[in-house]
This record gives C-alpha cells, sequence and structure tokens, in this order.
C-alpha cells in the first residue's frame, strides 16, 4: 500500500473521502480539521486553478506545520485558525458564501497523541492538559479536580463507555482531597485500581478519551458544526465527517438520518402536516470502513467510519 500522510499525521480513509467528497474540481472546499495536512493536500491536488479550499484548525502548531507543507498551493488555499464549530463565521471570514464540500476527520491527529506534553496519551508522565486549542481555560487538571464525583462519573460512563466510571470517579475524588492530581500517571493509578488486575486493553483509554472530550466539547461541537455545514452546502454539495468512536458516529448518522427525512411529524401522526420536503440524501446507507491494507498499515485506523451527505434540493 502507497505510504500516506507524514510524520505529524496519518490521514485514515484518503482516497475513499477523495474520492466521494471531491466531485467538483473548479469547486470550493472546506477542510474542518487541518491537522498535518494530508487531506487538504489530496483536496487541493483534485481541484483546479478555478478551485479553492479553505482549511481550519484550532491547534497554532498544525497551523504552522501545514502552511510550510502546503506554501506551493496558495493561490487556491486559505488556512484560518478557529473551531470549526464557527464554520459559518470562519466561511464568511474567507469571503466564502457556498461550498462543493466539506470534510470533517473527527479525532485527535497522530501528532497531538505523540506530543508528550500535551497530555492526551496515558503512555507518557506529563501534566495533565489534553487542550486542542491551548488558549482556552479549561485543561484536563480543571475536570479531574474540580468537577463532582456525580459529574466524573457521568462523563467517564457517556463519553468513554467505562463500565467501572464510579469507581474510578470515587477514587478521584477521594485522592484528591490530599492533594491535586496533577499528572496523566497519577491518573492512570488511580484507574488501575477501578480495573481487575488482567485486563485486555489499557484500563485508561476509555477514561482519557471520555476526559478528552469534555475538555474540548467534542460532541457538542460537532452537533453544531454539523447544522451549520450543511446550510453552506450547494446543491449537489457533500459533506463527509471520519468518526473514530460509536458515539460520535451515531450522532453523525442520526442526523443524516434526520436531514434526509422530509417529514418531521410525530410518528402517531398518520398523515403529514408540516409539509416537509426532503433536502439532502444520505450517500452511505453503511459507513466506509478502511480495507485491510489500511488497517495492517495504521493502527489508529481501526475504529474509523465515513459517512456522506449530499444536498439535493435548496
Amino acid at each position: 500500500m502507497e505510504k500516506i500522510g507524514n510524520d505529524y499525521h496519518i490521514p485514515v480513509l484518503y482516497y475513499e473521502t477523495l474520492d466521494n467528497l471531491v466531485i467538483n474540481p473548479d469547486g470550493v472546499y472546506i477542510d474542518c480539521t487541518l491537522g498535518g495536512g494530508s487531506h487538504s493536500e489530496g483536496i487541493l491536488e483534485r481541484l483546479s486553478d478555478k478551485g479553492l479550499l479553505l482549511s481550519i484548525d484550532q491547534d497554532s502548531n498544525a497551523i504552522e506545520y501545514s502552511k510550510k507543507r502546503l506554501e506551493k498551493y496558495a493561490s487556491k488555499w486559505k488556512v484560518l485558525k478557529g473551531n470549526f464549530e464557527n464554520i459559518d463565521t470562519l466561511a464568511y471570514m474567507a469571503g466564502i458564501d457556498k461550498v462543493d464540500g466539506i470534510l470533517m476527520d473527527i479525532g485527535v491527529s497522530s501528532k497531538q497523541l505523540d506530543e508528550a506534553e500535551r497530555g492526551f496519551s496515558y503512555r507518557y508522565d506529563v501534566k495533565l492538559d489534553m487542550r486542542m486549542n491551548t488558549d482556552q481555560k479549561l485543561s484536563a487538571y480543571d475536570v479531574v479536580n474540580t468537577y463532582s464525583e456525580e459529574e466524573l462519573s457521568r462523563i467517564i460512563f457517556e463519553y468513554g463507555e467505562e463500565r467501572f466510571a464510579r469507581k474510578i470517579a470515587k477514587l478521584i475524588c477521594e485522592n484528591r482531597k490530599t492533594k491535586p492530581i496533577t499528572t496523566t500517571f497519577e491518573l492512570v493509578a488511580l484507574i488501575r485500581r477501578a480495573y481487575p488486575e488482567r485486563a485486555s486493553k489499557h484500563p485508561a483509554k476509555k477514561t482519557f478519551q471520555a476526559i478528552r472530550i469534555e475538555v474540548n466539547r467534542e460532541l457538542e461541537v460537532l452537533e453544531n458544526a454539523m447544522s451549520k455545514a450543511v446550510e453552506l452546502l450547494k446543491v449537489g454539495g457533500r459533506l463527509g465527517i471520519i468518526t473514530f468512536h460509536s458515539l460520535e458516529d451515531r450522532i453523525v448518522k442520526n442526523k443524516f438520518k434526520d436531514l434526509a427525512t422530509a417529514c418531521k411529524c410525530p410518528k402517531d401522526i398518520p398523515i403529514c402536516m408540516c409539509g416537509g420536503v426532503k433536502k439532502f440524501e444520505v450517500i452511505t446507507r453503511k459507513p466506509i470502513i478502511p480495507v485491510e491494507d489500511e488497517l495492517k498499515n495504521n493502527n489508529r485506523a481501526h475504529s474509523s467510519k465515513l459517512r456522506i451527505l449530499e444536498r439535493i434540493l435548496d
């Protein structure tokens, strides 16, 4: 399999994404999650000189890295720092009205995970952080040390789908009474105490995922961004979203289904009274998943899923 990506990030579902999203080479596109720039570069390579791509990221390091990498595409590429939750405002700032395609790659980049000081990974002993945007105030330290036991339990259970959520939350709250929990390894040690000795997967994986989602408001951002993104699509324009865990995928699946349903009347009403008109079509009845070669070459691709929605009516 051809090597795709770079030392910053290995993109998942690369060709599947480009083949399903970049339909018009003269069109306008938005990459909501620039990261290391691999998906952005793939889009730019398929665009003619008439095309335009706006790339968005809230991570200054990602933007600086990709600016150097993609400078040769400057004539048809714009990049803005911001959270894609504000895609409508960022598009306006870039002078963009309607677009032919939007990509959201929902996940932490390889570089962010591998940068020990960012505190995303349970593999390094560093200060608790997990902020994708280092300018924001809320960090993993704040979540772990200030949230109530009830709040922590809910977050770890809902966002991490962790069956030992209550026990982990209780241990965190008991131990922070003595002193704050400041590092990743301190947190990992507490999580391990809640787990059976012979756990098949790393016991901290689900809790770290849950805290990261809370710190960065990932699910709320995704829902808000989808609602705004579909309003930017031209007829024939497509929204592609890559997810990495069941919570995200469920949100995308349900949102796409709702958007592609004309009638919004309650189910107990036998005849449609709302007069709804179908404006969107789900292109992927089942999500697109990585082929075997990609799974062998990129371990982080294992849980990825791609769903595509198309606007069929204004």
